[in-house]
């Protein structure tokens, strides 16, 4: 019966371990002019070890303005 239990215990607190492994977070800046037209790139980059949650907030969508127009960055955790 204590064989079980621990089994149980062991099982329970590998599945409540954090999982580090290599997350992969894909960008794509568009940025839009003011006087018209834009341009686009796509950067990625590889977290290594990293938590799923740690990962996520490193990957961030954000948008920028600044004097000549914007710049729009979405991000995606792979």
């Amino acid at each position: 019966m204590k064989k079980v239990l621990l089994f149980v215990a062991v099982v329970a607190a590998v599945s409540f371990a954090s999982c580090k492994k290599d997350r992969v977070c894909t960008c794509t800046t568009t940025d839009t002019y003011t006087g018209g037209g834009s341009t686009s790139s796509t950067s990625v980059v590889t977290y290594t070890g990293a938590k799923k949650g740690d990962a996520r907030a490193a990957c961030l969508s954000s948008t920028a303005t600044y004097t000549g127009g914007t710049s729009t960055s979405t991000c995606s955790l792979n």
